[in-house]
């Protein structure tokens, strides 16, 4: 045990499972560090005499918000006041049960998300700001009622929360985003799908707006979750699967791309996407060092559903084999205006792809619905689907299960076909007697 200074802090790395580390010289002070590497300062005391007191953990501030010597001074002005006879944490929570739901966001943002993806996170804030507040903000927490609800629902929808905020990259950078999670805002703010209106946008807010109730119904804010019940719009976008003759198509419209002049790199991660089913953001960030050629996998360290392994094959090889290596880059589709940063113009590109291809209506993602389809139908089991895509749910996978027809019925067919052969019989069919 030592004196947690920023040395220490930043040593502290995420592991499994949430710990905590202690500092040497104020008793009760210490260091929360989640799975997703989010540190949290706090101090633990017990609110009354004698060891059987209640035990309480205050939360301080973030690891950012607060310097080391900052927080450590804040967890000795709580320790005062508890020995002064008060108990700050339970203050705060009566505090806290007569907060309006802006107030409860802010908290959400700050102790509710220690799961969450920085990406995530800034698409969230983006939610909260244009959509939540504007409806909600003022609203006591325990006055919110399914109905509320359902009518936030529908004027989201019908656009009277529209926006179009347009943050700068500085003020991404001074929310904390960096590397892969600044990319990946910064490419989404000219088209953030949160300042908009419409019935995906209403579907996704209500869905972070139960997750916050959630969230303060776990810290006793309220009984019951009024998003609970709430009929939501059913996603309008439908599967797209290739067929083996638009992949075909779309083979002939790379090479030309490629003959034309387009950028390489978008044309790899078309190839590498079709023939991965990875997703767009885990191709086109990948470094070389999460490429094992030996095992023919790529562990991927930061996926949309953690750290996993992307089995390639033959043909994936084969097309990584083949890129060149930029000196002083860590990706392997590296940025052409900045050796640190990873190449995200594939969405350019595949607008002209497509419709060389004459596939309009089909989306990038589509790619690895087409993947997980050729699986299906090539007699895979949907645990193996889930697998290969990285799926954290196997009930994501279940769209596919209709596809695994044709091949149940093409095994029905060559058994039907073994025992009419051991029976010496094909086409007989027996008579009834009348």
């Amino acid at each position: 045990m030592e004196r947690l200074g920023k040395k220490s802090v930043d040593a502290a790395r995420p592991a499994a499972v949430a710990y905590r580390v202690w500092d040497a010289d104020l008793k009760g002070f210490g260091l929360k560090v989640s799975p997703r590497g989010l540190k949290t300062y706090f101090v633990w005391y017990r609110a009354g005499q004698g060891r059987t007191a209640a035990r309480r953990e205050y939360t301080i501030a973030r690891h950012g918000e607060m310097t080391p010597e900052q927080a450590r001074d804040e967890a000795a002005n709580v320790l005062s006041r508890v020995r002064l006879g008060e108990d700050p944490q339970s203050k705060r929570h009566r505090a806290r049960s007569e907060m309006n739901v802006a107030a409860l966001c802010d908290w959400y943002l700050q102790d509710g998300v220690s799961l969450k993806k920085e990406s995530t996170l800034a698409s969230d804030r983006a939610r909260i700001k244009a959509h939540i507040l504007p409806l909600f903000g003022r609203r006591p927490v325990s006055s919110v009622t399914t109905a509320d609800v359902a009518r936030f629902l529908k004027d989201v929808a019908a656009g009277k929360t529209a926006t179009t905020p347009k943050p700068t990259t500085a003020a991404l950078k001074a929310q904390g985003l960096k590397g892969k999670a600044l990319a990946h805002a910064d490419r989404r703010r000219r088209t953030d799908p949160a300042s908009k209106g419409g019935k995906g946008t209403a579907t996704r807010t209500v869905g972070l707006l139960g997750a916050i109730f959630a969230f303060a119904v776990r810290e006793g804010l309220r009984p019951d979750n009024p998003v609970r019940g709430v009929e939501r719009f059913k996603d309008r976008q439908s599967q797209r699967f290739l067929s083996a003759e638009e992949l075909g198509r779309l083979t002939g419209a790379l090479t030309d791309a490629a003959a034309a002049g387009l950028n390489p790199h978008g044309l790899n991660v078309i190839r590498l996407l079709a023939l991965t089913g990875a997703r767009k953001g885990e191709i086109e960030s990948m470094r070389w060092s999460e490429v094992d050629f030996a095992r023919s996998t790529l562990k991927l360290a930061d996926s949309k559903t953690g750290a996993r392994c992307v089995p390639l094959g033959s043909a994936a090889l084969a097309c990584l084999q083949g890129l060149p290596r930029k000196t002083g880059s860590v990706f392997v589709f590296p940025s052409e205006s900045a050796s640190d940063r990873h190449y995200v113009g594939t969405p350019k590109v595949w607008t002209r792809v497509r419709a060389t291809a004459g596939l309009s209506d089909v989306r990038l993602h589509d790619l690895r619905h087409t993947f997980a389809s050729f699986g299906v139908s090539g007699g895979l089991s949907l645990p193996m689907i889930a697998a290969i895509l990285g799926h954290r749910d196997v009930k994501t996978t279940q769209q596919y299960a209709h596809l695994a027809d044709d091949p149940v019925r093409e095994a029905a067919d060559r058994t039907a076909a073994a025992v009419a052969g051991a029976m010496g019989a094909t086409d007989n069919v027996m008579a009834f007697s009348r």
